[in-house]
C-alpha cells in the first residue's frame, strides 16, 4: 500500500482515534506495522526530533519507515514528532515526510504563533500536513496542573492565527509515563472538541 495522508488516516480511523507510535529503530516500525494488519486499524509510525539525535541525524531511519510504511497493507504513514526548528522539518519533507509537528509550546504565546504560522506556510506551500502544539504536555517537566491546559478560546484563536492542520493540546495527559497518576479532563477535551475546527492531538 501507498503511503497515506494523515486526513486519508483519520477518516480510516473513524469513529475511533488515529493511533500513532514512537519508532526508535527499525524492529519498532516493522512491529507497529505488523500489529496495524492484525488490528485492521490505520497507525502513524512517529520518529522523534529526540530519535534523530540520537541516531545523529534523519534520514536512514526516515527511508526505513516510508518504505515500511510502502510495503506494508496496513493503512499507514510517517510523521516527525516535537520538531523545534523549521530546518529539520524541511528536511523531513525532502525526504519524502508528508506530516510532521512543530513543536513551539516553550516559547512566549506571541512568539510561538509567530513561528508556528511562518512554517505553516512553508508546509502549506509544499504539501505538508502541520500539527503544532499548545499548552504544556505533563511528563517532559511534570505539567500536570489546570493553570498549564489548554485554553479553549486561545487554542481558537492560536489555530486561526497560524493555519495549522492539527492541535496538540494540554488536557492531563503525559509524555514518558512511569507512574500512573495522569488524569485526562475528559470536561476540557469536550470544550476544546466543540470549538477547535482541527482535529486534537494527544
Amino acid at each position: 500500500m501507498t503511503v497515506l495522508s494523515v486526513p486519508d488516516l483519520l477518516a480510516a480511523a473513524r469513529p475511533g482515534a488515529l493511533a500513532a507510535f514512537n519508532v526508535v529503530a527499525l524492529e519498532h516500525a516493522e512491529a507497529i506495522a505488523a500489529a496495524a494488519v492484525a488490528a485492521k486499524r490505520p497507525a502513524v509510525l512517529q520518529i522523534s526530533e529526540n530519535t534523530v539525535r540520537y541516531h545523529g541525524g534523519l534520514g536512514p531511519l526516515a527511508r526505513a519507515c516510508l518504505a515500511v510504511a510502502a510495503d506494508s497493507p496496513a493503512a499507514l504513514t510517517v510523521h516527525l514528532d516535537h520538531a523545534t526548528s523549521h530546518e529539520l522539518i524541511r528536511q523531513a519533507a525532502d525526504l519524502g515526510i508528508r506530516s510532521v509537528m512543530y513543536d513551539g509550546s516553550a516559547l512566549p504565546y506571541a512568539d510561538n504563533v509567530d513561528s508556528t504560522a511562518a512554517i505553516a506556510r512553508w508546509c502549506r506551500d509544499h504539501g505538508v500536513f502541520l500539527e503544532a502544539e499548545l499548552g504544556a504536555i505533563g511528563g517532559k517537566d511534570g505539567a500536570h496542573t489546570p493553570g498549564v491546559r489548554t485554553d479553549p478560546d486561545e487554542a481558537v484563536a492560536f489555530v486561526a492565527a497560524t493555519g495549522v492542520d492539527a492541535l496538540a493540546v494540554a488536557v492531563g495527559s503525559s509524555h514518558a509515563m512511569h507512574t500512573r497518576d495522569a488524569r485526562l479532563d475528559d470536561e476540557l477535551i469536550a470544550r476544546l472538541a466543540a470549538k477547535v475546527p482541527v482535529p486534537l492531538v494527544l
